[in-house]
């Protein structure tokens, strides 16, 4: 679930999506817009991968567990290195 199986397609293994997300979180959006813009994402780099809502949630709460990302005040924030 995490990483590719053979069950999972490296398409829709969490890392993957966590990845995808953190490319498209160049700046402070709400979860609606993360939502929207990492579809349109998939789409024009054509990932006919079908993704449900639950998997990109749980791909944020794995990047939230990773220590990647923050949500304040109805805004994720990807982190910047240090």
């Amino acid at each position: 679930m995490i990483t590719p199986t053979k069950g999972i397609s490296p398409q829709r293994a969490l890392l993957t999506i966590g990845a995808q997300i953190s490319m498209i979180l160049t700046e402070p959006m709400t979860v609606s817009q993360a939502w929207g813009s990492l579809k349109a994402w998939r789409f024009q780099h054509s990932n006919d991968e079908v993704l449900p809502y639950s998997w990109f949630v749980l791909a944020l709460d794995l990047l939230y567990a990773l220590d990647t990302i923050h949500y304040y005040d109805g805004l994720l924030y990807r982190k910047r290195g240090n």
